[in-house]
C-alpha cells in the first residue's frame, strides 16, 4: 500500500545503496590510499560534486525552490561538521585498542544511539512499532557483521567506539534539524567542511598519495556513495525524522555484501540470510506503522520548500503560486487527524 512517507523511504534505501557501494569499492583504492586520506577524499568528492550540482542547478533556474541555510542554523551546522570530524577519529582510537569484529558489533549501536537521541534529546516520537522495527532492524545488523558473538568485549576501546556511535547519532540529529533547508547546500558545507577536517589529520599523520588516477575515482566514489547518499537521506529526514531515517539506512551493509559479491567474488553467507529475513522483518513493522491522532499545532514562522496542497499550508499568494515554492510563511494553529510522521510540522509531545 503506498501512503505519503513512499517516496521518503525510497530516498532512505536509495541513500542506503549508494552509500553500500562504498565499502567494497573503497576497499579497492585502499590498496593505494592510506585509510585518513581516503576518509578526507570521499568527503571532498561529496563537496565538490554537490557544490557543481548546486552551481549548475543556480543558473539554469531561475525560481528559488529550496530555502538556504541561515546564521539561525549554524549551531547544528557546527555540530555536524565537528561530529563527522569527531566520529572517525574516536572509532579509529577504537579500532588501535580492540579487535575488528569488536568494532563491527559495536558500530551497530549508531541505530540505537540516534533512535534515543531523537527521543530524549529532540522529543521525536516513536512508538512501539518502530521501537519493535529498530530492535529487529539493529539485530540483523549484528549478525551480519560478527561472525562470533564471543568476540564482544568491553575495554577502552569499546568505549571509543561507543563514542564514536553517540557521536553520529548527535550528528544524525543536527543533520535533522537542517532537513527542511536545501540538500544540496547542506552536502556541500558537510563535505567541504569534513573532508578539510579529515584532510589535516592525513596531513598530520603523514598520510600521503600522488597517484592521481586512485585520487580521482576516490573523489568519484565520495560524490556518488557520500553525496549522493547524504542528499537522498536528508531528503528522506524532512519527512520520516532521524529515527526512522537511520532504521531503514541500516539496509546499507546489506547492499554492501551483495556488491562485495558482485564485485569481490566474496560468498553470501548462512548467516546473511538469516540476517537479511530478520531485516525485512524489522522493515515491515516500519513500513506498517499508522501513526495518528488529534493533535494541535501552534503558530509558527520558518522557511522551507513546500507546496498547498498538503493541509499544512493555506496561506494566501498575490499572484496565486502553483507547485513547490520557497519562502518565510506563518503557520496558524490548527487541531486536526491524519496519519503523520515526526516530520519538521509533527514535533508535538505524546
Amino acid at each position: 500500500m503506498i501512503n505519503h512517507t513512499t517516496p521518503a523511504i525510497a530516498m532512505a534505501i536509495l541513500a542506503a545503496a549508494l552509500y553500500g557501494v562504498s565499502s567494497p569499492v573503497s576497499k579497492l583504492l585502499l590498496v593505494k590510499i592510506p585509510p585518513t586520506l581516503m576518509a578526507a577524499l570521499l568527503y571532498l568528492g561529496a563537496g565538490i560534486g554537490m557544490l557543481i550540482v548546486n552551481v549548475f542547478k543556480q543558473y539554469s533556474k531561475n525560481e528559488q525552490v529550496e530555502a538556504k541555510m541561515t546564521k539561525k542554523e549554524l549551531p547544528y551546522i557546527i555540530g555536524m561538521i565537528l561530529l563527522d570530524i569527531a566520529a572517525p577519529i574516536l572509532l579509529m582510537l577504537g579500532l588501535a585498542r580492540t579487535t575488528a569484529e569488536n568494532v563491527s558489533l559495536l558500530n551497530n549501536f549508531e541505530i540505537v544511539a540516534t533512535a534515543l537521541i531523537a527521543l530524549f534529546i529532540f522529543q521525536e516520537a516513536i512508538g512501539r512499532r518502530m521501537w519493535l522495527a529498530i530492535a529487529l532492524i539493529t539485530l540483523s545488523t549484528i549478525i551480519l557483521t560478527v561472525e562470533d558473538l564471543s568476540s564482544l568485549s568491553f575495554s577502552l576501546g569499546s568505549l571509543f567506539v561507543i563514542a564514536a556511535c553517540l557521536c553520529w547519532g548527535v550528528e544524525n540529529n543536527c543533520t535533522r534539524m537542517l532537513s527542511l533547508k536545501d540538500p544540496l547546500q547542506i552536502v556541500a558545507v558537510k563535505g567541504f567542511g569534513s573532508g578539510i577536517g579529515a584532510l589535516l589529520i592525513s596531513l598530520v599523520l603523514q598520510e600521503y598519495n600522488s597517484n592521481l588516477w586512485y585520487i580521482f575515482l576516490a573523489l568519484i566514489l565520495g560524490f556518488v556513495a557520500y553525496g549522493l547518499s547524504i542528499f537522498f537521506y536528508i531528503s528522506a529526514q524532512r519527512e520520516l525524522g532521524a529515527a526512522r531515517t537511520s532504521a531503514y539506512y541500516a539496509a546499507a551493509p546489506f547492499i554492501g555484501v551483495i556488491m562485495s559479491w558482485l564485485l569481490l567474488q566474496e560468498q553470501i553467507s548462512t548467516s546473511f540470510l538469516v540476517a537479511l529475513v530478520i531485516m525485512l522483518t524489522g522493515a515491515y513493522f516500519a513500513v506498517s506503522e499508522d501513526h495518528r491522532h488529534t493533535h494541535f499545532h501552534l503558530e509558527i514562522t520558518h522557511e522551507h520548500k513546500h507546496n498547498h496542497h498538503d493541509g499544512h499550508h493555506n496561506h494566501q499568494h498575490v499572484p496565486e503560486v502553483e507547485g513547490e515554492h520557497s519562502h518565510e510563511h506563518t503557520h496558524e494553529p490548527i487541531k486536526h487527524k491524519h496519519a503523520h510522521t515526526p516530520d519538521m510540522h509533527h514535533r508535538h509531545a505524546h
